[in-house]
């Protein structure tokens, strides 16, 4: 269970003034010791992103890869407090600090964990349907970039996916595996570990092909959750924490704290089954028959040109 350390991420990402470094702080208090900090500006805002590494136990063992997505934890001046987008930051801040706890309690993963995210308590918002999303306070491409790390040998996207009519659900429900412009099936052992920490069977969160392409062609996306897949050559999951009712991201007095803790007591699952071989996100050996007979579909993970 990480409720404590998701309760303690909400507490501190719900500030006005806080930034990378209190939370870095923070989770070095937690035993968290390798965290890089970057501030990332725009003319008029900026954001910290932050990649955190939990070490294995095993040199050599695939990394997994863990990304906060967000547009923003806060929309200020607009609004006042924590918005809903902030869930995939809260979510990583917890996991990286109940990871910690876990190895100083002798329960130390065999691979790394690599957690990426970004704090920003006044992000721009902008329209969208049904609900107007949380925008990015920088260019969303200089921050797509560093969120993945050369290490990752694939990677998780959390990301609040409350704003639509797809999936009506409570809870947190996972996408089919992306890779390469590839929309993949989806993987049956994260359905497994979805089944076993939820006690609920799977939801799936469908995906159009606009999803997995940047958001720089201006084309409708269900939200951000796939993005890092655009940046990314090895297989992205997104983990979206998801609602009954059609939730804005730039609502207060929206977060689910139980909803998060699903997120990161299934990230961490999955990372335990990854760092052991016990859990593939993708039949490695289809997508390289997949490509033979169609070809390389990576033109979609670039803008795009306007064909004649």
């Amino acid at each position: 269970m990480a409720l404590r350390q998701v309760i303690d991420a909400y507490e501190l990402l719900d500030s006005a003034y806080v930034d990378g470094k209190a939370v870095a702080d923070h989770l070095r208090d937690e035993g968290v010791e390798d965290i890089r900090i970057e501030r990332v500006a725009a003319p008029d805002r900026h954001t910290d992103f932050m990649q955190i590494r939990i070490p294995g136990s095993r040199a050599g063992t695939p990394a997994l890869g863990v990304i906060g997505k967000l547009g923003g934890i806060g929309a200020r001046p607009a609004q006042i407090g924590i918005v809903s987008d902030a869930d995939g930051a809260v979510a990583a801040v917890a996991m990286a600090a109940k990871l910690a706890s876990m190895a100083a309690k002798g329960d130390r993963l065999d691979g790394d964990v690599i957690i990426s995210t970004h704090i920003c308590p006044a992000a721009p918002t902008r329209p969208h349907q049904p609900v107007p999303f949380m925008s990015s306070p920088v260019d969303r491409t200089i921050l797509g970039k560093l969120e993945i790390h050369p290490d990752m040998a694939a990677v998780l996207s959390i990301d609040t996916s409350r704003g639509n009519r797809v999936v009506n659900h409570k809870g947190i429900a996972i996408t089919p595996t992306v890779r390469e412009g590839y929309i993949l099936p989806v993987a049956k052992d994260l359905i497994d570990i979805l089944e076993i920490v939820t006690a609920e069977p799977a939801v799936v969160m469908p995906l159009s092909t606009q999803d997995i392409t940047p958001y720089t062609n201006d084309l409708f996306h269900i939200n951000s959750i796939l993005q890092p897949s655009v940046y990314a050559s090895v297989p992205v999951v997104g983990v979206a924490v998801t609602a009954r009712s059609v939730v804005p991201g730039s609502a207060t007095g929206a977060t689910q704290l139980d909803d998060i803790e699903k997120s990161v007591r299934f990230s961490i699952e999955v990372a335990k089954n990854f760092s052991r071989g016990n859990c593939s996100f993708h039949d490695a050996t289809e997508f390289q028959k997949l490509q033979m007979l169609y070809g390389s579909m990576r033109h979609l993970q670039t803008p795009g040109k306007a064909v004649p």
